[in-house]
């Protein structure tokens, strides 16, 4: 089988499915990594009394701290998710079409 133009591999259902869900899947994550990310600067800027409170009596650590490593380990997370989902189902997307494709 020859090898399609980008014309039809831009009309390609399975095409247009793989880029679908790679934009919801990316559109989702950034979305969510922009509210935890702009909502702790915001938490910063507007409410620091709520991060000054300390953790515990006689702690040095305030709320503060575990926000902000909560906010980097969900960062991680996310990158996490997006890596599980491109090697189980976006790489055997991409096979699937370049194998439509002729490549």
């Amino acid at each position: 089988m020859p090898p399609k133009s980008v014309h039809e591999l831009l009309e390609d259902p399975e095409f247009q499915k793989l880029a679908r869900q790679k934009n919801a899947i990316t559109l989702t994550l950034t979305v969510v990594e922009l509210v935890l990310y702009f909502g702790f600067i915001a938490l910063i800027a507007y409410n620091k009394a709520f991060l000054a409170q300390k953790v515990s009596e006689g702690s040095a650590i305030t709320l503060g701290i575990p926000i902000a490593v909560g906010v980097i380990v969900l960062s991680w997370v996310l990158t996490g998710i997006y890596i599980f989902w491109a090697n189980n189902k976006y790489d055997a997307m991409v096979k699937n079409v370049k194998a439509r494709m002729g490549r």
